[in-house]
């Protein structure tokens, strides 16, 4: 079945008829796959739609079926394109849900909220995800916007994590791509995937922040100074928009154990998020800390970028990336 590239079931019969009998009409492939000429009239529009079918160059008025290695590059380059579309309206969402997280983060202390339990310093933060942890009973999903993973916070993690994953707790741990360059983090990710943890990366990631059993999150005031504190939100408006903000993270993020994809214009998802916040103004730091790299292989991601767009400035980088298809026209 080619639905899964876009190709409807009565469309994928009329392909299949057609390449077994390429002369005929709109009756004998009605016949064929045991349907009506008009649904038969609308697979044909939808195929040529799709470029399968096209105007024969030495009958006129007669379709000529294009042949499925052709054809199917041609279905897996849409989809792939659509994919790629669909990263792109992520990204966009997870920066309209880091802003709402941040408005909710910046309440001050003395400002009440329902749902919104506000914690002052690292003490009151530990203490309080040391009772979550205590009471976790089925699952916990977490951001972790770590450039590498550090030998000293792996093992001070490892006994929790341990006693969560004996108890049955569903882990779900997202990280940024950059830790597939860390030896440490991959012996870690490994190590949980042996407990029944799972642990994917996504190129860049809004916020740290930390769900547990879908009820209530935690996540920091400031992302530039965790030790600052943090707000624990229990609103179920508030737990079911960041539940869902998760789940579609995971679903595009990468399994650490798989080799990275790239898109249809050759970018891995790195480049392709590095691309765009170069297009919107962002600084080599600033690109480097979304990213979790240092500024240095900012500034070579920017450079790899300008020298494949055969741009000599980044705005000019910005458009040949339109041009091409690599970004979106902003309207």
């Amino acid at each position: 079945m080619l639905t899964g590239l876009g190709l409807s079931t009565a469309a994928e019969s009329v392909y299949r008829a057609m390449l077994l009998h390429p002369e005929a009409g709109v009756a004998a492939l009605a016949d064929a796959i045991g349907d009506g000429e008009e649904e038969v009239r609308r697979a044909l529009d939808e195929l040529s739609e799709l470029a399968l079918v096209r105007a024969s160059a030495e009958n006129a008025g007669r379709l000529r079926v294009v042949s499925p290695d052709i054809g199917m590059e041609i279905l897996m380059a849409r989809r792939q394109a659509e994919i790629a579309a669909e990263q792109q309206r992520l990204e966009a969402s997870r920066a309209a849900a880091a802003q709402l997280i941040s408005e909710y983060a910046e309440l001050r202390p003395a400002t009440p909220h329902p749902g919104v339990e506000q914690l002052v310093g690292i003490d009151a933060v530990r203490d309080r995800l040391i009772t979550l942890t205590r009471d976790l009973k089925a699952e916990l999903m977490a951001f972790s916007p770590d450039s590498v993973l550090t030998e000293a916070a792996i093992a001070s993690s490892r006994p929790l994590n341990e006693q969560l994953l004996g108890r049955g707790v569903r882990m779900r741990t997202v990280y940024l791509d950059s830790v597939r360059n860390s030896r440490p983090s991959i012996e870690h990710a490994n190590w949980l995937a042996e407990q029944g943890g799972q642990v994917r990366t996504v190129a860049a990631l809004p916020t740290r922040m930390l769900i547990v059993d879908r009820r209530t999150a935690v996540i920091p005031v400031s992302s530039d100074n965790t030790a600052a504190g943090a707000v624990v939100l229990t609103g179920q408006g508030m737990l079911t928009a960041l539940c869902a903000l998760f789940e579609a993270t995971w679903a595009a993020a990468q399994p650490l154990a798989e080799a990275t994809v790239r898109d249809p214009h050759g970018l891995t998802p790195q480049q392709s998020v590095a691309l765009q916040l170069l297009a919107d103004g962002h600084t080599d730091e600033s690109v480097a800390k979304r990213l979790g790299v240092s500024a240095r292989t900012a500034r070579r991601i920017a450079g790899d970028l300008m020298e494949r767009l055969e741009a000599r400035s980044r705005f000019e980088a910005g458009v040949r990336a339109v041009r091409r298809g690599w970004l979106p026209l902003k309207p």
